[in-house]
């Protein structure tokens, strides 16, 4: 009975370690876009009302409290509301997909002329639909800011680059993004996990070097694990990037 005793907490390790090898990489469980929005509104961020690069909060209608001092000089009228960011943009993994390219047989309109790009994708490719809805590459944003990052890769701009948004500490500027130091680390980790997830999407090799730096240099915060948590809850997935760096002892 004894030897039958030790030997089960390696049992349980093993049959622990075999069910997470066989747990799905990305999302397999949510392919309408609009569905996913309405979750992470309602039962993620519920509680954490807070937009990604301007620390802006909002409320439960989704209108956005802005900052004193935000400066929307494009797309204004979007700065009142939220939008769900695709933090690695769609089009940056959607151009690998054949229907957004060339698009497909079911991409025609009424009146017979062909279309491609994010619709035919999006109507033609449960693939795509399953990483466009994928929860962990999704985050409030202010409209606007939302509006001028566009597929922008990501940078590190000289010191001293001004703000593009007043006193929110995003840059944008020659076709480039850099987002604040509070959410670097988040960034990074969403972009490893995306390319570790799916087939489709690979960094290139700047884009990596990049991502594995803002990785090393800014740790997880509290609310990064708790996303990354309740997301994993409800999408049956990890970021194990994310997991990683949320197990690190805080400095």
């Amino acid at each position: 009975m004894k030897r039958v005793l030790l030997l089960l907490p390696a049992l349980i390790f093993a049959a622990s370690a075999a069910s997470a090898a066989d747990a799905p990489r990305g999302n397999t469980q949510f392919e309408s876009f609009s569905q996913v929005k309405k979750i992470l509104l309602n039962q993620v961020f519920n509680d954490h009302r807070t937009t990604i690069y301007c620390g802006a909060s909002f409320t439960p209608d989704k209108q956005v409290i802005l900052p004193k001092g935000f400066i929307a000089a494009k797309s204004p009228k979007r700065a009142n509301r939220i939008e769900w960011e695709h933090i690695l943009p769609a089009e940056n993994f959607g151009r690998a997909f054949t229907e957004w390219r060339e698009g497909a047989p079911e991409c025609v309109k009424g009146n017979g002329k062909p279309y491609k790009g994010r619709a035919c994708a999006n109507r033609a490719s449960a693939e795509y639909r399953l990483m466009q809805a994928d929860m962990y590459n999704l985050y409030p944003a202010i409209g606007s800011v939302n509006a001028a990052r566009q597929n922008y890769d990501y940078t590190q701009f000289a010191k001293g680059t001004p703000n593009t948004f007043g006193t929110c500490p995003m840059k944008i500027e020659d076709r480039k993004a850099e987002p604040p130091d509070a959410v670097k680390g988040l960034v990074a980790r969403t972009y490893k996990y995306m390319e570790w997830a799916y087939s489709k999407y690979r960094m290139s090799n700047q884009t990596r070097q990049l991502m594995n730096a803002w990785d090393k240099t800014f740790p997880a915060t509290a609310w990064e694990c708790e996303r990354a948590s309740r997301i994993a809850a409800i999408q049956g997935n990890v970021n194990p990037f994310t997991q990683a760096a949320c197990r690190k002892p805080a400095k």
